[in-house]
């Protein structure tokens, strides 16, 4: 078969559109409302956490000062079995929510990042799981913010 550059165009097109519709279909799931709330209560409501457990079985590792708001390292381990998801919540940011991760079934559930602090508060984690929500928090000292103040 003969490939014309009209053709290849063609099915490069149909390409994309076949990989990046899921991945609309996906952000379409992302709940902006919850990253838009600028009240830490307001966030957690929004992402349906009206009753908090607080848990050992949260593993929440942080700096206990953070030189540098801009790149506050934090990992995250839940014991918790059935965790569906995990926000994290940096207590006193312009918008508190700042992370949000989902799990599936028989995959651990652990991940390391890092989060943007404008100024010394406590960073929050909130693991669903079963309909639950259970939580454990840290406080982190930042010397220079870094959320643009």
């Amino acid at each position: 078969m003969h490939c014309t550059r009209r053709k290849f165009i063609t099915f490069i097109g149909a390409m994309t559109s076949m990989v990046l519709t899921p991945l609309k279909l996906l952000a379409a799931q992302w709940n902006a409302k919850a990253f838009d709330e600028t009240r830490f209560p307001d966030s957690l409501k929004s992402v349906g956490a009206l009753e908090l457990i607080e848990t050992d079985q949260i593993r929440l590792k942080t700096p206990e000062i953070a030189e540098n708001g801009a790149i506050v390292p934090i990992r995250v381990i839940s014991e918790i079995p059935n965790t569906e998801k995990v926000f994290v919540f940096a207590e006193k940011n312009p918008q508190p929510l700042v992370a949000s991760f989902t799990f599936v079934k028989n995959v651990e559930p652990f991940f390391a990042t890092r989060i943007k602090m404008g100024e010394s508060a406590k960073v929050h984690v909130v693991v669903r799981a079963d309909g639950k929500h259970y939580t454990v928090s840290r406080d982190v000292k930042v010397t220079i913010g870094g959320c643009g103040e």
